[in-house]
This record gives C-alpha cells, structure tokens and sequence, in this order.
C-alpha cells in the first residue's frame, strides 16, 4: 500500500469515527422538563419565581441545555403536562414538584420508563421507584420545631388545633413530627387537624370551624404561612382573644417581618422552608445530567426556627415569597 492510499484509508477511518461520534453529542444535550403547580397561594409564587430564574440563569450558562416549564391548577392537569413533556417535548430529564402524592406517582413513573431522569421536589411520590432523586427542605423538622416551641410556651398544658396542606407524603412526615413531640406532653391536647390545603380561604373556613366547636384553644398550628394569614382573619372576625400563639411555616416574608417588629404577640416565632430549593433541585439536576452523572438518592435541605433573634437573617423584602 503507497503512502498515499494509507493516509486515505486513516482519513476514511477518521472520518467514519467522527460521524459515529456525532449522535453521542447530541445525545448530551440536556431537554429538561420543570412541572411544578401553578400560583395558588404565595410559597407557590416562589416556587414560580425561582424555577424561572432557574432557566433564565443555567440556558444562558450551559449552551447544551434546554429547560422548559410546565404548570399546572391540579393533579389531572399536571399529569396530562408530563404526558406532553415526554411525547412532545421528548424531554430526557425531568424536575417534578408534584401536585399531590398518589395521583402523581404513576404519570411520573411513565415519564421515568421511557428514559428520562427524574428529580422529584418536595412532595414526595407514593413509590421511590418512579424517581432517580428526592430534594426537599426538613419536613420532620418542620413539624417537630412548633410543636416543640408551643409546649415550651404553653409550659406543657394547653389545647391545640391544627391547619394540614394537601394530602402527601410531606404533610404526612410533618404531621407525624409534631404528634411525636406532643405525645412526649400528656396535658398538651390536640382538639382537631384538619386540611386546609396550603390556602388562605380555606384555612379561613377551617378555623372558623374550630372556633364554633372549641370553645378555648391556647395555639393553632397552621403549618404554613399563608394559612396563618387566613387563620388570623377568622379569630379577628370571632373577636376571640383566648388563642396564644399562631404558628404558620415556611419564613414568609411578611410572618418574619413581624416576627422583627414584634407587632403581633401571638406570633413570635416561625420555621424555614424556603421555595429556592427549586432553583437548587433544576441546578443540581441540569449539571449533574450534562456531565452524565446522577444526583444522590436524598438531598434534604435544614428547616431550623425563626425568631426575632435572628429573623433578619431570613428576611427578603425583594421575594415574592
């Protein structure tokens, strides 16, 4: 064989490699779905604003990656949404911040089935074996710190109503914390929990409810900030004036803003849980899949109290939330 000849057979060669290399290129472009639930209520409104913020930042740094994002009113629109991200959008990686648990469990496995990495996002699934990884905040601990701190403030005696979210597995892992706390103090009695769905309206009519029935409660465990707001409307309508302390959840910029003033005696502490983990579970995931690379099976993010000691620390007039 000539020189000539073997330099157009390794010219062949180089060539045939090169294209047989091309479609593993492309196959590392990351199409990254987001689905997450529309604005009801205001940690919603950061959980929105921080997954767009999400896309803005991390399209304009990775030249390979494309985010797009899905919300949804309800659990049976959000399971249609992962259908479209998975026929149409051909996503290969998805970030889900599920509408409810059971109802989420099987749209998403089907997403997983058909190859694309899933991150789940707070609300956990029914079965961990529709998703590759799980980032949350602390949801024992978000239930464990009130409970904790209202049998300090009451001095171990007292009755307690409380405000749940929606039926899934984070509210059950809050629930079950805050019994576990209250079972360690038998004179502390917990009257009545009841959903109220994250929602001021409907943390509104709930503690209208309990207001009718129970005729003293010491504290309200509402379990979320938003539903604190609803729950001191229905106690002001009431012009009940035996409630001691209101504890919502999730450091709101308005609950700690008045944890700082000291404008409201009834509500001197709070518990962070901070919707910018969003914006961390899309970074983690979109970084960790271009470089081929899979997250660890658990990240939890610390939920710790919030008091006026160091409510500044946690205080972002700038955030929707």
């Amino acid at each position: 064989m000539t020189t000539f000849t073997r330099r157009l057979a390794l010219t062949a060669v180089a060539t045939a490699a090169l294209a047989a290399s091309l479609p593993a290129l492309a196959a590392d472009k990351v199409n990254l779905g987001v689905s997450i639930p529309a604005v009801t209520h205001s940690f919603m409104g950061g959980i929105n604003y921080w997954a767009n913020q999400a896309k803005k930042d991390l399209e304009k740094e990775h030249k390979d990656l494309k985010i797009t994002i899905k919300t949804a009113a309800n659990a049976p629109e959000q399971a249609n949404q992962l259908q479209d991200l998975s026929t149409v959008t051909k996503i290969n990686a998805l970030v889900v911040f599920p509408f409810e648990s059971a109802a989420l469990t099987k749209p998403v496995a089907q997403v997983k089935a058909k190859g694309a990495y899933v991150t789940v996002v707070d609300r956990g699934l029914t079965d961990t074996s529709a998703q590759d990884a799980y980032v949350a905040g602390d949801n024992t601990a978000f239930g464990k710190i009130p409970a904790e701190y209202i049998v300090k403030q009451l001095g171990g005696k007292g009755n307690v109503v409380a405000l749940r979210g929606i039926a899934t597995t984070l509210d059950n892992e809050r629930m079950d914390a805050f019994n576990a706390v209250l079972k360690g103090s038998p004179d502390i009695k917990l009257l009545d929990a009841k959903y109220a769905n994250w929602n001021r309206d409907d943390a509104f009519k709930v503690t209208q409810d309990y207001l009718t029935r129970f005729k003293n409660i010491d504290a309200i465990w509402a379990a979320d900030d938003d539903m604190a707001v609803g729950v001191l409307k229905a106690i002001s309508q009431a012009k009940r004036d035996d409630i001691k302390i209101v504890f919502g959840g999730a450091g709101a910029k308005h609950m700690v803003k008045t944890i700082m003033d000291g404008k409201d005696k009834r509500i001197t502490a709070d518990v962070s849980y901070s919707p910018k983990f969003i914006y961390d579970a899309i970074k983690l995931t979109a970084e960790a899949r271009l470089k081929g690379e899979k997250l660890p099976a658990t990240t939890i993010i610390p939920s710790v109290l919030i008091t006026k000691e160091n409510a500044k620390d946690f205080y972002h007039p700038n955030s929707p939330f």
